[in-house]
């Protein structure tokens, strides 16, 4: 594909400088995401950035880019991708490795009874209590793409069970089995920690709803991809019940989480600022360079977006 002028979205300028050779960046245009004028549209046949710009159109491009793993920036309420012949990619890279250190931390925080030793510390009482060991716990994974897959690996590593939930149900390395969205309570019954790295799709939305938890018995659960994939109100009323024992939430469904919204209360809810996969610049400018590498070289597209599943 013959690609001349390249539209990024934001002042990336000096990064860019750093991993191109300068004869290659007299085709970028650095323009930050408020100044983007419909001139620089027309200039531009690809567009890089982490969302999309005022007047941003599929039509006008032949390749987009996105600086996220996920691209619900560009798909929600954008017509014209299934008109045109556009390429959106996404940005892949440390993603997976970031998001199962961030689950990790927080098992083991649970498992090696972090909270409790620290109160008991704050009363200066010394109480021993034995820590679980993460081999004997059993984690159901919703997603089983690259991110899900490496989640996987990191749990599995420890010796532990791992099942993965899929709208396929395709089998996928590091888990003992895979079963359809369709048929998830057959595994939910045996977990002990649900992890969701879902991306947000119209089939997603709200998937974690009143039903869905019904079928958890005292579990952990965890939330690294995208908050509109739980029902907030029926989670409170999981954690009421008994059905879910605690809650780590590194997405929610709006963000930032209002400050009315009852999770913050909670004792047995933990909230962080959608810190669990943080692109930096450095790797989402190499992940563009190869895929721009492989696009030119008409070469395979591993990060291309399926635009009838969303991801």
């Amino acid at each position: 594909m013959n690609i001349n002028n390249i539209l990024v979205a934001g002042n990336y300028e000096q990064q860019f400088q750093e991993q191109l050779p300068q004869e290659v960046m007299k085709h970028f245009r650095f323009v930050t995401l408020d100044k983007i004028t419909e001139e620089d549209l027309r200039w531009a046949d690809a567009y890089v950035g982490s969302k999309p710009s005022d007047h941003f159109h599929p039509s006008q491009f032949k390749w987009v880019h996105s600086f996220n793993a996920g691209v619900n920036n560009y798909l929600d309420g954008i017509d014209g991708w299934f008109e045109t012949n556009i390429i959106l990619t996404r940005t892949v890279c440390s993603f997976g490795e970031r998001i199962s250190e961030y689950c990790l931390s927080y098992v083991l925080r649970d498992l090696q009874f972090q909270d409790y030793f620290a109160e008991k510390q704050m009363e200066k009482i010394w109480e021993p209590k034995t820590p679980k060991m993460v081999k004997n716990e059993t984690f159901v994974i919703f997603g089983t793409g690259e991110i899900g897959q490496k989640v996987a690996e990191t749990f599995s590593f420890f010796g532990a069970d791992v099942y993965g939930v899929s709208k396929s149900g395709t089998k996928k390395s590091f888990f003992k089995e895979v079963v359809q969205s369709s048929n998830a309570e057959s595994v939910l019954n045996k977990a002990n920690w649900i992890i969701s790295t879902l991306p947000y799709t119209k089939e997603t939305n709200k998937l974690f709803d009143r039903k869905m938890f019904s079928y958890m018995n005292d579990v952990g659960f965890i939330n690294v991809g995208r908050g509109s994939t739980v029902d907030e109100a029926a989670l409170i009323e999981a954690l009421n019940d008994g059905n879910v024992r605690s809650a780590v939430l590194d997405v929610t469904s709006i963000e930032p989480l209002p400050e009315n919204s009852k999770l913050w209360e909670r004792n047995d809810v933990k909230l962080t600022p959608h810190i669990s996969a943080v692109t930096e610049i450095s790797e989402a400018i190499t992940c563009f360079l190869q895929t721009f590498q492989n696009l030119k070289n008409e070469m395979p597209l591993m990060n291309r977006v399926d635009i009838t599943k969303g991801y």
